[in-house]
């Protein structure tokens, strides 16, 4: 039903989509601050190598963002409102997948629990 598995990868992925929008939102906040490049949070193929080898758990430095290598503006700066406003609409809806899919497992230990 619900192995460790399943619930670590569950747990990491809520913690990056959380560390992606702080992201964003730190981008949006710098959009006009001379310099400063785009921060990104990639924890896909971490997490998927961690489920692959029977973990799901991944250590919080795959959270970590990392500067966006996208060419810059005449400021220095590279954060783009519709590339952040995109970025952060799918980031709502994949943590919103990944916490109803979790919030549904835990609905069925509950059930199972009681029958048991």
């Amino acid at each position: 039903m619900l192995d460790s598995v399943t619930l670590n990868a569950m747990s990491s992925a809520l913690d990056g989509f959380s560390a992606t929008q702080r992201a964003i939102a730190s981008n949006i906040a710098n959009i006009n601050t001379p310099g400063y490049t785009a921060q990104k949070v990639d924890f896909s193929d971490a997490l998927a190598r961690s489920v692959d080898a029977g973990s799901g758990l991944l250590p919080d430095s795959a959270f970590t963002p990392t500067r966006s290598l996208a060419p810059t503006r005449l400021d220095g700066n590279n954060v783009s409102l519709a590339d952040e406003t995109l970025d952060e609409i799918s980031n709502q809806l994949r943590f919103q997948l990944a916490a109803q899919a979790a919030s549904q497992q835990f609905s069925e230990v509950r059930a199972a629990a009681k029958v048991g």
